[in-house]
């Protein structure tokens, strides 16, 4: 008689989408994956399998299980939330009814309230709150295209320590934070690019290469910084350059900023701004989370953020057109110094 072998991890991902996807498909190669989505996209995957593509010429195929009910969480070790940060509390609503006592929740999503919404709506149940520092864009039917590298981060938990080990085996790496918080803070200084990227139409790398697209994003993370500054919130430190410095690396000719900056411009060609793919496809986008986050804060500590107020305002425009936008970063600019 053969040794028992131990059964494999659970996991599902709760709104799986670009995101979603990506984890669950590379997450499949060691543990048993339910993705849980929309049905179109779920009827996708089932005729396609799901297919996951970069950074740069790796490829994984895989064939996950996949449902649209919240009950294919049930008995779930993990589940991974993905949806967009204002189906959270939703999320929750739905997802209550099916958790298995001992099932640990993963938010994975922008934004700075998510895991805090998610505890509020499962009472009794382990959230832990984590970051996606890569950018993943659907490139075909069940297809998925990770642009840019990094590590997931994750916050520090004996609870996620099964999760950890799994997704390192599956080339997928994580890092246990303790300081989530400010690790938060920082993504979303990095996600304020995301409306800076959608209006302008363009590849990530073409339009970080461009001075008068960075120099509006110099002037939504100033405007950030100093509402976390008046919140006591200091953003972590996740790349080369301190977080208070980056505005002012952004500003520099693009000449010197390329030398300075070169990993910021190390993505490939097809990376661009989940939120560029909202735009496209005539779907809402999480700019209330992002340049909406920063325009609240400093309100509540009586700082002014025109810039992401503004910002704010040309995404719900070009969501209302239901219109991608093709801004030049020149008119861009110039459009922060105008009212309305």
């Amino acid at each position: 008689m053969s040794e028992d072998r131990p059964l494999p991890l659970r996991i599902a991902v709760f709104g799986a989408g670009s995101i979603g996807c990506r984890l669950g498909g590379a997450l499949a190669a060691n543990a048993d994956v339910t993705l849980v989505g929309r049905a179109a996209a779920m009827a996708e995957l089932d005729r396609e399998g799901l297919t996951v593509t970069g950074p740069g010429d790796r490829r994984l195929h895989a064939r996950p299980r996949t449902a649209v009910d919240a009950s294919a969480v049930a008995g779930a070790d993990y589940v991974l939330v993905t949806v967009k940060s204002t189906g959270t509390a939703e999320a929750a609503r739905l997802l209550a009814p099916h958790l298995s006592p001992g099932t640990v929740v993963l938010s994975f999503q922008n934004g700075l309230h998510n895991a805090e919404v998610l505890r509020a709506g499962l009472p009794g149940h382990r959230v832990l709150a984590g970051m996606v520092p890569y950018n993943v864009v659907r490139t075909g039917p069940a297809s998925f295209h990770q642009g840019t590298e990094g590590r997931l981060m994750l916050e520090r938990a004996d609870a996620a320590a099964p999760f950890g080990r799994v997704a390192r085996a599956a080339g997928v790496p994580v890092e246990a934070r303790a300081d989530m918080p400010q690790v938060q803070a920082a993504k979303l200084l990095l996600n304020l690019n995301n409306a800076v990227n959608a209006l302008s139409g363009l590849p990530l790398r073409e339009q970080l290469g461009s001075r008068p697209y960075r120099l509006v994003l110099a002037r939504c993370q100033r405007e950030a910084l100093a509402a976390f500054r008046a919140a006591g919130l200091l953003p972590a430190r996740l790349g080369p350059v301190p977080a208070p410095w980056t505005p002012a690396v952004l500003g520099l000719p693009d000449g010197v900023f390329r030398r300075v900056a070169a990993a910021s411009l190390r993505v490939d060609a097809q990376a661009r701004s989940s939120m560029w793919e909202d735009l496209q496809r005539g779907r809402p986008t999480e700019v209330d989370e992002l340049q909406g986050e920063v325009v609240a804060l400093a309100e509540r500590h009586g700082l002014p953020a025109p810039a992401n107020r503004r910002l704010h305002a040309l995404v719900r425009a070009a969501e209302a057109a239901q219109a991608p936008p093709r801004w030049s970063g020149p008119d861009l600019l110039a459009a922060l110094d105008r009212e309305g």
